[in-house]
């Protein structure tokens, strides 16, 4: 695995990574504010075809749009994030898919979870991405098309666009074949 935008200390041990965030970092597009971002911390794995990306995370979610979960890239204006986002002093099931343009859904939590499981499933050029509170049920919460390319990024994400940073510890991250 290797990273884009290497946070500012970072520690993997068996299957736990934990990432120290860096303040000021986000993934975002032109939408909202008409800005760009591309400075948050992704660290991943080259895939390709179909796939399925699973991990088990937690962080301490403290400022406003604080955020951890799974990343699927193709470019700088190709990708989609999901995870957990916090805003409003809610924790957020939340998906962003940017194709140039980034849009955002969000689903408030039930309460502050311990942990969240995030699943993201490839078929061609469709993704489905869910969301656990226990690792064995899951929920649907998004349905997108990203692209076509058959090759892409696949890996943990963790963001803190407007606080100061947070620790996020990531568990269990794997990538498997959809076939």
């Amino acid at each position: 695995m290797q990273w884009y935008n290497e946070p500012p200390a970072w520690s993997a041990q068996g299957n736990v990574i934990t990432i120290h965030v860096a303040p000021k970092t986000d993934f975002w597009r032109k939408t909202h504010d008409g800005g760009v971002r591309d400075n948050g911390h992704f660290y991943y794995r080259p895939v390709s075809g179909d796939f399925v990306a699973e991990v088990k995370f937690s962080a301490d979610y403290t400022a406003l749009y604080d955020q951890a979960g799974l990343m699927v890239r193709l470019d700088a204006e190709t990708w989609l994030k999901c995870g957990v986002e916090y805003v409003g002093d809610v924790h957020h099931a939340s998906v962003v898919v940017t194709r140039d343009f980034s849009d955002w859904s969000v689903m408030p939590l039930d309460g502050a979870p311990d942990a969240l499981w995030m699943r993201v499933t490839r078929h061609g050029v469709t993704l489905e991405v869910q969301v656990s509170l226990d690792g064995e049920q899951f929920t649907l919460l998004r349905q997108a098309y990203l692209t076509g390319a058959p090759d892409v990024q696949v890996g943990l994400m963790a963001c803190a666009p407007t606080g100061e940073g947070f620790a996020a510890t990531f568990e269990g991250f794997e990538v498997r074949s959809a076939a």
